[in-house]
């Protein structure tokens, strides 16, 4: 069922020091090792990090001898977007038809606060701390 994984996704994301090790992966493949470095904790608890993320779906890592690379899966972040950008787009529907009333009841135009790509500006945008 697409909300169990996405439930899953998430709580694995919910963790800081996975969260940072999903950021790791996205610039390459690394092994438990690797990926244990920056951390003060055991391989043991590293490796536990890391069956949450696989449980989610988010890494894998192939069958084989020590090391194995750990890679992120992006069918998870695909499953996460949809998701995410439903939603978005029904919020961002509501707020148009807002701006249409507000609009009509001033008697201005209603895409004051469109940014023209369907996106409604947010304050503090350009300081996502994901960097976009």
């Amino acid at each position: 069922m697409v909300t169990d994984t996405l439930s899953r996704v998430f709580a694995a994301l919910a963790d800081p020091t996975r969260r940072d090790m999903v950021a790791r992966l996205s610039e390459c493949d690394a092994t438990a090792s690797q990926l244990a470095e920056p951390y003060q904790m055991t391989l043991q608890a590293v490796y536990k990090h890391l069956r949450v993320l696989e449980d989610a779906g988010l890494v894998s890592r192939p069958q084989g001898q020590q090391p194995r690379p750990v890679r992120l899966e992006a069918h998870a972040f695909d499953l996460m977007d949809t998701w995410i950008e439903r939603h978005r787009r029904r919020v961002e529907q509501r707020y148009r038809r807002l701006d249409a009333v507000l609009a009509e009841t001033n008697g201005d135009e209603p895409h004051e606060h469109d940014q023209g790509d369907g996106h409604r500006s947010r304050p503090g945008g350009a300081d996502h701390p994901d960097g976009s």
